[in-house]
């Protein structure tokens, strides 16, 4: 026979009650954080498949970090080599201008506009940084400021660039490499040298350009106007292939992207609760509570030591 007594009830139904609580705590836990553990032990089964996959998650993400920077990069290099070109456009229609008219009353003061912003272009700064100085990245690339400049003795060309050879190249994915660097004697020298053939030309015995063209200019001017062409079009297919540069690391982004989604997605499976029957078991839980304390209070008040008062 089984023995009944009021210290064994009580401590079965205190069982009873404590226990539900501690489901009830759990079931909070659960809806609250909407994922099914709060520490690896909770997943043990899944462990080592959960670990894997978070480890190729924060890769991923570290590289869609980094290719945002690669691309904000990229488009400030975009703008600056778009700078670059109009400038270059600009001479060019300016030299037209002045032979569709005859007369040259400001095209040295255009030309030296132009030149001012090519220079700016090529100056161009990316988080404090010189975009096209290779690795003096502190070193202002191009020194000359004004026209005048190329012709100052000794006047060589080389000598107003202070970049060097180093190329950056950024690891966008694990199995893909974008070179990101361009180099200022690589974008100008040949800008330049054209802007120092006309400034020497406006210094010398045919010049200074002004009202209306002599023939010496004339020829002069229709002489190199084709050299501001090519000039134009070499600049226009270095921003091309820095926008090819944008549209691989954006097609890289996109994919990573998608990767993360794909990730997070079988990781949720793993970690994320049901919460239809995350709440379905708060609710029992919390029945199971109510329950074990109204047990509880019933007891109470069916003891001996109530009857005996």
């Amino acid at each position: 026979m089984t023995r009944v007594s009021t210290v064994g009830n009580y401590s079965a139904v205190l069982a009873n009650l404590m226990a539900a609580q501690q489901r009830q705590i759990d079931a909070g836990i659960t809806v609250s954080t909407q994922k099914n553990g709060t520490s690896l032990k909770e997943y043990s089964r899944s462990a080592e498949i959960l670990t894997a996959m978070k480890s190729i998650e924060s890769r991923v993400s570290g590289y869609l970090e980094q290719n945002r920077l690669i691309a904000d990069k990229l488009e400030t290099q975009d703008f600056a080599l778009d700078q670059l070109a109009e400038s270059v456009q600009s001479t060019r229609e300016a030299i037209a201008s002045a032979l569709a008219s005859g007369r040259a009353d400001t095209l040295m003061l255009e030309l030296e506009a132009n030149f001012r912003n090519g220079v700016q272009a090529m100056n161009t700064r990316y988080g404090g940084k010189y975009l096209f100085a290779g690795g003096q990245i502190d070193t202002e690339p191009v020194s000359a400021q004004v026209l005048s400049d190329l012709t100052t003795p000794p006047a060589v060309i080389a000598d107003f660039f202070h970049n060097d050879d180093f190329v950056t190249k950024a690891k966008v994915d694990d199995a893909t490499t974008v070179s990101t660097g361009l180099l200022a004697d690589d974008l100008g020298t040949d800008i330049l040298t054209a802007y120092q053939a006309i400034q020497s030309f406006n210094e010398g015995a045919d010049g200074p350009f002004g009202g209306n063209l002599t023939e010496n200019q004339r020829l002069f001017l229709e002489g190199i106007l084709d050299d501001w062409d090519g000039l134009h079009s070499d600049t226009v297919d270095r921003a091309a292939r820095n926008g090819m540069a944008q549209s691989r690391v954006e097609g890289v982004k996109t994919d990573l992207t998608n990767r993360k989604d794909s990730l997070n997605t079988m990781i949720g499976e793993i970690t994320d609760a049901d919460m239809a029957e995350a709440v379905t078991r708060l609710e029992q839980a919390q029945l199971s509570v109510q329950a074990a304390a109204q047990v509880f209070t019933t007891l109470k008040e069916s003891s001996l030591l109530n009857l005996l008062q």
